[in-house]
């Protein structure tokens, strides 16, 4: 199946199959083994088994599996690359939305550069 446009939902969903054009989710994101997204992603959390050509944004945290890539900038809280998945793009690391609600009585957020590169990872 191939699907162009927008998505958004609150629900958890599963891609198997083509997207191209958004995604936006309130909730998890899984990108199955063989689906290929081109998009702009967001969600609480996105767990990518196949591929993803577009920049992905995760509140939670983005978990690359072993097998899947990923082309783009990712910009989340959290993120799990596994051995033998592919990256290239830039990473923002930000606070979970939580924990900026707590700081505000802080000092105030010291943010440093994207990690930039490329990254593949294998395993021996």
């Amino acid at each position: 199946m191939r699907i162009k446009g927008e998505i958004h939902g609150e629900e958890e969903l599963t891609i198997e199959g083509e997207v191209e054009g958004s995604v936006e989710l309130g909730h998890r994101l899984i990108v199955g083994g063989q689906a290929k997204v081109t998009a702009s992603v967001k969600a609480n959390e996105v767990v990518v088994q196949g591929s993803i050509r577009g920049n992905v944004e995760a509140a939670d945290k983005v978990v690359i599996r072993s097998g899947a890539r990923i082309v783009g900038d990712v910009k989340t809280a959290g993120i799990i690359i596994e051995d033998g998945a592919y990256f290239k793009g830039a990473i923002d690391i930000v606070r979970p939305e939580a924990a900026k609600a707590a700081s505000t009585s802080r000092s105030p957020e010291v943010e440093g550069p994207p990690v930039t590169g490329a990254v593949a990872a294998t395993s021996y």
